[in-house]
């Protein structure tokens, strides 16, 4: 019986971690310095947020202003409350303008009900398309719906966009950043969906955790997202958001 009872007060303990590491408010600081004639840029991403409430106390800890905001996918699912969405936006949007990529969840609210909300919040869906940021010579998000959908257009979301400009592509599903890569030219990637494979055993993990570097040339950001799917449990693979400063130097 004593033995019993150590093993089941190390596995609610373990438990009792894994919940408190999936509430952490881990925000990474990420640079990339590209050559051109432009302004700095400065973005803030974040992705899979689900059910969870962002933390009002991280959003007042953000220093300065960002040229854009980026919802990554999965800023709901069939388990968020319709308040919540509202008061998630209520946080992000006075930080900058903001934009929107389709998750494989999203519509899971209900497509038209969530577009009213975004609407409403002065939130800008990017699918298929790219959108030049404002007053600043020429660079671009450029995203695609999510592969889920299996209406995504790879050619849609970069066809006006010239050889010269400066291009962030965002994909909730990273799995499609080889196949652009291979095609086009993107001087960033960013995306979610994975979130680090959620539970992991040292490198062990359904999914690879996240990470910010160069692919084959271009700087890929993968995060592991902020919120989780299925049980409110992370380990090895901590919730992330993330702050992109890109420094645009003089050719």
């Amino acid at each position: 019986m004593i033995y019993i009872g150590v093993f089941l007060f190390v596995v609610i303990a373990f438990l009792l971690y894994m919940w408190k590491v999936a509430f952490e408010n881990n925000v990474l600081h990420h640079q990339l310095i590209l050559k051109g004639k432009r302004e700095n840029i400065r973005l803030f991403f974040i992705s899979d947020t689900h059910l969870r409430k962002i933390s009002r106390h991280m959003i007042e800890q953000l220093e300065g202003s960002f040229d854009a905001v980026i919802i990554g996918g999965d800023f709901a699912d069939s388990r968020t409350p319709i308040s919540r969405i509202h008061e998630n936006l209520d946080l992000l949007t006075p930080l900058g303008p903001t934009f929107f990529v389709w998750g494989n969840n999203d519509r899971e609210v209900g497509e038209e009900q969530l577009r009213r909300i975004l609407q409403d919040h002065g939130v800008t869906i990017i699918a298929n398309d790219a959108i030049l940021l404002p007053q600043k010579n020429r660079f671009w998000l450029s995203a695609i719906e999510d592969t889920s959908t299996m209406k995504y257009s790879f050619d849609a979301a970069f066809e006006k966009i010239d050889e010269q400009d400066l291009v962030v592509f965002i994909s909730h599903n990273p799995g499609v950043f080889a196949r652009i890569r291979a095609k086009f030219r993107a001087d960033l990637m960013i995306g979610g969906h994975l979130h680090g494979g959620q539970i992991r055993l040292g490198p062990y993990g359904v999914h690879p955790n996240g990470s910010y570097r160069e692919r084959e040339g271009v700087m890929t950001l993968v995060s592991n997202g902020y919120g989780t799917t299925l049980l409110p449990l992370r380990f090895g693979a901590k919730p992330q958001c993330h702050i992109i400063d890109i420094e645009i130097s003089g050719q």
